[in-house]
């Protein structure tokens, strides 16, 4: 009987022993109080990652089906076709983001686009013989350190479209700002895609999201050919409800364009074109705007004002590459926009690295740092009271600035980067957060 009573003791005591241990292993499972946030708003969820060779989500539903028509050249299907998103989060014009629609993928072009990216040699012959040679293989190697969520996907493909309308809206970026090329022509790795801008156009609309043009340095790009690429841009898609505007000082709603690599023509020639009394000048005609010059060099800050632009951007992500890129010399190159009744736009990014395309250049290679790298920048560029912030970039994978989603592979021959132990969305979070906290600043600047 004592040895039963016994039992039942020690029976009764494991129990309790263990209900004790489970309830305290479940206590340290919370979270401890305290912990800052990341950034100036709530924090990140983890990423759970998905094992090599698991399911993915389901695709989003096909569009409803398209009613017969003329056959049509091949190209992006109207963005139009499909369902209108519903209301969905604000997003703001002060916020632009630089977008490359120079993708291609075997379903829509035949063939990879960009994503099958040369390994850029170095000048140095003795360098560049140290490094790899040769073009990229999608879809497991791709031009690019980091592996979008989409895959190596088509610019063309409306689905596509969507998806990234919603990303940009999900960041609150109310202006994407499209790499830009004259209709027949690309860059050295690229095909035309001028006839993609209307797609862009409808899509961008949809969401009430705005699109501005960024102008590359084609071969034989001078003031003359740009007058005619302005001409062009306004006469073709300057009535589509979302072609961006700009209301300067004066109140007149102009057209803002992104000069790429203006440095390339002299300021003498570029006065010909953006000073009123230039013999070719678009000053207060139909085809005026906002002309926003690249800034590398800290000469380059005269030159522009020379030229008759009406402000400055940086571009680069990489902190430190060049004058305008440094986020210790915006304070100052703001004080001199605002003396010469220029604007700066300072353009930040969440991270650079090019090597999967320029090997031989990684010590401009930027870590990302889980988003902090992020944050700094956009805390540099709030502390200078800017009208506009540009981002670099929203999907340029090659130099990794992306903030498009991103998600972890890895293949027998490589090894991409991620956003762990972040979701793929945590730069557009990140974006969201800082946006509001800027709009919310800017209320304050003005009062």
């Amino acid at each position: 009987m004592a040895r039963r009573r016994r039992r039942a003791c020690i029976a009764l005591f494991l129990v309790l022993l263990f209900a004790f241990g489970t309830l305290m292993g479940l206590r340290t499972l919370k979270a401890p109080d305290g912990l800052p946030a990341l950034g100036p708003g709530l924090e990140l969820a983890p990423f759970e990652r998905r094992p090599e060779g698991a399911p993915a989500a389901p695709p989003p539903p096909p569009p409803p089906p398209r009613t017969a028509g003329p056959a049509s050249a091949p190209g992006p299907a109207p963005a139009e076709a499909a369902p209108a998103p519903g209301p969905g989060p604000r997003v703001y014009a002060d916020l632009h983001a630089f977008y490359y629609s120079w993708y291609g993928s075997p379903r829509r072009e035949g063939h990879y686009v960009h994503w099958d990216h040369v390994m850029v040699p170095h000048w140095d012959p003795k360098i560049s013989a140290s490094y790899p040679r040769g073009r990229h293989s999608p879809p497991d190697d791709l031009g690019s350190s980091f592996y979008p969520e989409l895959g190596p996907y088509s610019s063309r493909d409306p689905d596509v479209l969507r998806e990234h309308m919603t990303q940009l809206r999900e960041a609150a970026i109310g202006v994407l700002v499209l790499s830009w090329y004259p209709p027949g022509m690309a860059d050295d790795n690229g095909e035309p895609s001028d006839d993609l801008v209307p797609a862009i156009l409808d899509t961008a609309h949809q969401y009430n999201i705005q699109v501005a043009f960024h102008i590359q340095p084609y071969k034989g790009r001078d003031d003359i050919t740009l007058h005619d690429n302005i001409k062009y841009i306004i006469d073709t898609y300057g009535s589509h409800g979302a072609f961006y505007r700009y209301k300067n000082s004066m109140g007149k709603s102009l057209p803002l364009f992104y000069i790429y690599d203006s440095y390339l023509t002299s300021p003498e020639a570029w006065a010909h074109l953006l000073t009123p009394n230039g013999p070719h000048s678009i000053r207060n005609t139909p085809y005026d705007g906002v002309f926003i010059a690249l800034l590398v060099e800290e000469g380059h800050t005269h030159d522009i004002l020379a030229a008759g632009f009406d402000g400055m951007y940086t571009y680069f992500a990489s902190n430190g590459f060049s004058f305008g890129s440094s986020h210790q010399n915006w304070k100052a190159v703001k004080n001199f926009c605002d003396a010469n009744n220029l604007l700066f736009i300072p353009s930040v990014g969440p991270g650079y690295i090019d090597t999967s395309i320029r090997p031989w250049n990684n010590h401009n290679t930027r870590n990302r740092v889980n988003g902090k790298y992020y944050e700094t920048a956009l805390q540099a560029a709030l502390m200078v009271r800017p009208e506009i912030v540009s981002i670099t970039s929203f999907n340029e994978w090659h130099e990794g600035t992306q903030i498009e989603k991103a998600v972890p592979k890895k293949t027998p021959t490589r090894l991409y980067l991620d956003y762990l132990p972040h979701q793929p969305s945590l730069y557009l979070e990140l974006t969201r957060r800082w946006a509001e906290h800027f709009i919310k600043e800017k209320e304050q600047w003005l009062m």
